[in-house]
């Protein structure tokens, strides 16, 4: 009884300081990821206050933030709007992987950490945020500029190439060697085509058997089919996240956006569980020494970032300033990049130390990547506007 009592008055306090720290994260105009992770990292291990009755809880608490996450970015998207962001962005995507990726293999190489967190610092500063994007865009009254279109195709070719990451991943942390490796990303592959193709043709049998117009029922079997396709998939060693995201493509119309309604508020709540997991599971005395690496990756990344946006909006014709914002969106990363480091930390596959490295690396590039959008536009003004002014 004591102990139930003692997790309640925990479990309470974490909900009540997320609040807060969602509240200013409002008011100061940023994403809340960071203070999530920092609300974690004072309450976790080497932390301030350091909470220990909690963990049943928030460890499956996480695991459906996750699974929720990659749902409400499947609902985003009809499996027409994902063929025609794959043929539209194909290029731009390609390069995308070779600029983003490579800088965190690299650095996890020199760090001596092995291949496999090679892999999983690649897909950290590979993938950019698109909650972040999306409402950063929004909130500037961006989302009908020309160079708008280029950004959401980058990021539809990102979360495929998430579906294909993340079954590799997975494949690589459980160690099933070459030859399952193989078998789990041609199931994957396997996975995502049909759904592709049973969302193009049957969307709407899968919508209906989800729909209701009672809206408890509709919460319930929605939830549950998420939750049962996740376990499948996780089953499989596909990843529960991957499955999340292609039942969320197979729901399309009315019932899709009904279901984003209804899962917003359950999503932001179990998904700032997770970053607080996160965080919890990280111990800050770990941070210093990976910091200077952290910042490191942050500026070539912020610059990798800016040039894949450049030039995907220069081959659609667009100019410069537009290239410029364009550029200056992509940079965020968030959720995934935490959702990456998360499922190789939990495995024990690689060092703690990445988790730090993760953990900092965030923080730093959900601040920076809605402050670049905001200020690239006087920015680049200020540039146009000295060059005409030397000219004269």
């Amino acid at each position: 009884m004591q102990h139930t009592a003692s997790a309640l008055i925990e479990l309470g306090a974490v909900f009540f300081g997320l609040g807060i720290l969602g509240r200013l994260a409002w008011r100061i105009g940023v994403s809340p990821v960071p203070l999530y992770l920092i609300g974690g990292l004072a309450f976790g291990q080497g932390g301030v206050i350091p909470l220990t009755g909690i963990e049943p809880f928030t460890e499956l608490a996480s695991e459906i933030g996750v699974v929720l996450l990659l749902l409400l970015l499947g609902l985003e998207y009809s499996a027409g709007e994902l063929v025609t962001g794959l043929r539209r962005s194909w290029s731009a995507g390609l390069i995308d992987v070779a600029l983003n990726a490579i800088p965190g293999a690299l650095v996890a190489v020199m760090l001596g950490w092995g291949p496999t967190a090679a892999i999983v610092l690649a897909g950290v500063t590979y993938i950019s945020s698109s909650g972040i994007i999306a409402k950063v865009l929004g909130d500037l009254g961006r989302l009908g500029n020309r160079e708008t279109p280029v950004v959401l195709s980058i990021l539809v070719f990102e979360d495929l190439a998430m579906a294909v990451y993340l079954p590799i991943l997975t494949a690589l942390l459980a160690g099933v060697g070459l030859v399952g490796g193989l078998g789990t990303v041609g199931v994957s592959l396997l996975a995502v085509s049909l759904v592709l193709v049973l969302a193009l043709r049957y969307g709407r049998y899968v919508s209906a058997l989800v729909d209701s117009p009672d809206p408890e029922v509709f919460l319930l079997r929605l939830l549950g089919a998420a939750l049962l396709v996740a376990g499948v998939a996780s089953q499989l060693q596909v990843s529960a996240a991957v499955g999340a995201f292609l039942l969320g493509i197979a729901i399309s119309g009315s019932t899709a956006t009904n279901a984003t309604r209804m899962l917003t508020p359950l999503r932001d709540l179990f998904a700032a569980v997770f970053f607080v997991v996160f965080g919890l599971n990280t111990d800050p005395s770990a941070i210093p020494p990976v910091l200077p690496f952290a910042l490191l990756l942050v500026v070539l990344t912020t610059t990798t970032k800016f040039v894949t946006g450049w030039l995907a909006a220069r081959r659609q014709g667009i100019r410069r300033m537009g290239r410029a914002r364009a550029g200056a969106a992509l940079i965020a990363r968030g959720e995934f990049s935490i959702v990456i480091a998360g499922l190789a930390v939990g495995s024990g596959a690689v060092t703690g130390q990445l988790a730090a490295l993760s953990t900092t690396y965030v923080l730093l590039m959900a601040v920076i990547g809605p402050v670049a959008a905001r200020l690239v536009e006087p920015v680049a003004q200020r540039v146009v506007d000295s060059r005409a002014d030397a000219r004269t």
